[in-house]
């Protein structure tokens, strides 16, 4: 059997939010915020959700689509910092499929007006998507994930 060769992407999109560090930062840490902006697109079900955010700790959000896809995101924290850093690792299982593993940077810095957050994500694709196409997806599902999060923070 050969395996798929694997492929790599990159990117950054910064956000300025018109809130403090802290609310940023506690709507990545706190579960009961988290939920209300990191979910899957509309249509998918959430049959899974666990976050303990410590360094070593993991976050699963695992869900499924009407036709049966299912999603399985499971990370593990290896850095955080307080109102300032998280980083983090995490597998993309799709359809019991290893998709993709990505180490994601998040900075948290106060700026005159709020805060501007800075999202970096570097992924290694293993199960034949392109690096482009991969780079793409990726990047616009986080981007959709930023604005939840806008949402919720002027809320």
């Amino acid at each position: 059997m050969t395996c798929q060769p694997a492929t790599h992407g990159s990117f950054s999109i910064e956000r300025v939010y018109d809130a403090s560090p802290e609310r940023v930062f506690a709507a990545w840490s706190d579960i009961e915020i988290k939920q209300r902006w990191f979910i899957g697109p509309e249509k998918w079900t959430l049959t899974r959700r666990e976050l303990n955010f410590a360094p070593g700790g993991i976050e699963i959000l695992h869900g499924r689509f009407p036709g049966g896809l299912e999603t399985l995101y499971t990370a593990r924290f290896h850095d955080i910092v307080i109102n300032e850093r998280i980083v983090c690792v995490y597998d993309m299982h799709l359809d019991h499929k290893h998709h993709s593993v990505s180490l994601n940077t998040v900075e948290i810095d106060p700026v005159e007006r709020g805060t501007r957050l800075v999202y970096t994500e570097q992924t290694a694709w293993l199960d034949g998507t392109s690096s482009t196409d991969g780079k793409v997806a990726r990047e616009r599902g986080v981007a959709v994930h930023l604005d939840r999060l806008r949402n919720v923070l002027a809320a």
